[in-house]
């Protein structure tokens, strides 16, 4: 999926109840503390939407829709400032005096800003462009937007014409990431021509950028339709088309050559040390690159077991890198065209929504839909991504699919893909957070790595007690994305901590996990571009299953795994420390409650 901001290191908390009930009890009387930390979230969330516009749109806070954000070295100069003084303004709230989940929201809090100021060091936002996104990508904004007002359209057109400005803006941190040699590799980096060239059309109309203006609500008049679509005709024929022109060149004739010929952080000045940072801060533990490559292999040994038995199960005669060649190619597998493959996710979507109640009581309000990833990205992105709802209602969750080449989108991993991205995974976590109306807004909206995406790996298992996994080859595509989750942690750190070059990468991922080719040459590249990032979903998984088995040891008859799914997921996304303090808290409740004798007095 894709997320924001995800940020946090490993800490560790006073033990602590349940946030909700927390919570509940701290609104009576509450203290002068905690109204000034509310405050100060408050005033935090609002600078934080006014310099990410983007982002404030995307959420539905329409207060900056007419802006990009300032992206130029100076404004990030001020940024990194504001943050030092943030940390400064919340240590005078006194949090002794504070309640128990106020305690919790001042510790996240204030480790997201220590977690940023140490990261600034690091200067990622030197690497502005890479396959997965940047200027030639912004277009994409526009879907998630209303445009049903005269205003909206407006903020649009404003919007098209400071675009050189930020373009420009984007260039000068590419340059300065080339002389400090801050850069993605060139592997990753030969694929963004074609997405600019995308951008590159021969009249206005045909810009991406300019789709809001093919059609108006009827409310807005024709003089200020014909007045709309002329300025953005304009704004995108004088300033986005020219300044694209621009970005392709020097790209291409400068930035490109100065990439690096082989992967992985290590070659960056601080690479060692900025992949341990990025490793503590996707996990919210501190394993180090090494423990996480070492569980990596034992969990691809462990899967491997479970495999060999669908095997035996399906009567395969052949071995597993046999089974797997078959499940790659044989025509059974796959829809023909993408209508087909999409009404088959769409279907899919129908069947597990009824199913969620057998593990769940609490469920989300907000919809979600299942729609296609763009066609100008498709063929470098991977198989699906999830975009959470609009803050204010106006916009569902929606799960994007990718596809592109319907021929290597094979129907076995259907299923475990539909649970993760949608529900009971990506939608239905975050947007009952989103619901979560007791927690301020930086966690309503955010997240952290480990939580999110471990518990969107914990959801594919759950299709297993939703009677989801009816045939064993469905069942080999949840192992396969398993899998998939477990060679990550192996080759992550093989390529940005122990120098894999990106063909051993590929190869390890092929002989270990049926997915496609084509799917695996796309992760085994975003994994270049997003270093660490893919090590937060086994072991966030691993995490929730460990405090599983223990609730169930320990709770006994009384178990019910409705009520565990409730304890993970009602005080929204935290760190693993925190989830593990939350869940202990319910298991000794629950035992409480189950020895407490009735009272016959």
């Amino acid at each position: 999926m894709r997320l924001t901001k995800l940020l946090i290191t490993p800490f560790v908390f006073a033990l602590l109840p349940l946030f909700h009930s927390a919570h509940a009890q701290s609104k009576n009387g509450h203290s002068d503390a905690g109204k000034a930390l509310n405050d100060f979230f408050e005033s935090e969330w609002n600078y934080e939407m006014e310099q990410n516009p983007t982002r404030a749109s995307s959420l539905g806070d329409r207060r900056w829709n007419d802006r990009w954000g300032d992206r130029s070295l100076e404004a990030i100069r001020k940024r990194e400032e504001h943050t030092v003084d943030a940390r400064a303004r919340l240590a005078k709230i006194d949090r002794a005096q504070l309640s128990p989940a106020d305690q919790l929201n001042y510790d996240l809090f204030k480790k997201d800003l220590e977690t940023d100021i140490e990261g600034a060091k690091f200067r990622a936002y030197l690497m502005p462009i890479n396959q997965r996104g940047g200027p030639q990508t912004l277009d994409e904004l526009g879907d998630s937007l209303r445009f049903e007002t005269v205003k909206d359209y407006e903020d649009w057109v404003a919007r098209l014409r400071s675009l050189p400005a930020l373009i420009e803006q984007e260039i000068v941190l590419m340059r300065e990431g080339a002389r400090t040699h801050v850069m993605w590799p060139k592997i990753v980096l030969n694929r963004v021509p074609a997405q600019i060239d995308k951008q590159l059309v021969s009249k206005p109309e045909e810009s991406p950028f300019y789709k809001p203006f093919t059609k108006f609500p009827a409310a807005i008049s024709s003089s200020d339709r014909e007045r709309l679509t002329k300025a953005a005709s304009e704004a995108i024929g004088a300033g986005v088309l020219p300044s694209f022109q621009k970005l392709k060149k020097y790209f291409v004739n400068e930035y490109l050559p100065a990439a690096f010929d082989q992967v992985g952080v290590w070659q960056m000045p601080q690479g060692v040390e900025f992949y341990a940072y990025l490793t503590r801060r996707h996990t919210t533990t501190a394993l180090t690159p090494q423990q996480i490559h070492e569980k990596g292999l034992s969990e691809v040994a462990r899967i491997h077991g479970e495999m060999q038995a669908i095997l035996e199960k399906v009567a395969f005669k052949g071995t597993l890198p046999e089974f797997f060649t078959k499940l790659r190619t044989d025509p059974q597998f796959f829809y023909k065209t993408p209508e087909e493959l999409l009404e088959a996710y769409r279907a899919l979507a129908k069947r597990i929504d009824p199913n969620l109640v057998k593990v769940f009581k609490t469920l989300p309000r907000a919809p979600y839909g299942v729609t296609p990833i763009p066609d100008k990205i498709a063929s470098d992105t991977t198989t699906a991504y999830y975009n959470q709802p609009a803050a204010d209602g106006s916009r569902a969750g929606l799960y994007f699919v990718n596809l592109y080449k319907p021929e290597t989108r094979p129907k076995w991993e259907m299923m475990a893909l539909s649970l993760h991205e949608s529900v009971p995974g990506h939608h239905l976590q975050i947007a009952l957070a989103q619901e979560l109306g007791d927690i301020p807004k930086f966690r309503r909206y955010g997240g952290y790595t480990a939580f999110v995406e471990g518990w969107g790996l914990y959801a594919e298992s759950l299709g297993q007690e939703m009677g989801l996994y009816d045939d064993p080859y469905s069942k080999f595509g949840q192992l396969t994305y398993e899998m998939w989750r477990a060679v990550r942690l192996v080759v992550d750190t093989g390529m940005h901590q122990m120098k894999w070059d990106r063909q051993r990468a590929i190869n390890f991922f092929m002989e270990n996990a049926p997915k496609s080719e084509n799917d695996i040459v796309n992760e085994i590249d975003r994994y270049i571009s997003m270093p660490g990032q893919a090590l937060a979903y086994k072991i966030g998984e691993l995490k929730i299953k460990e405090l599983r088995d223990r609730a169930r040891r320990e709770i006994g008859e009384n178990f019910d795994i409705r009520e565990f799914h409730d304890a993970v997921l009602l005080s929204g996304a935290v760190p693993l420390d925190v989830l593990e303090r939350n869940v202990d808290a319910w298991i000794t409740t629950k035992k409480a409650a189950s020895t407490r004798k009735p009272n016959t007095s």
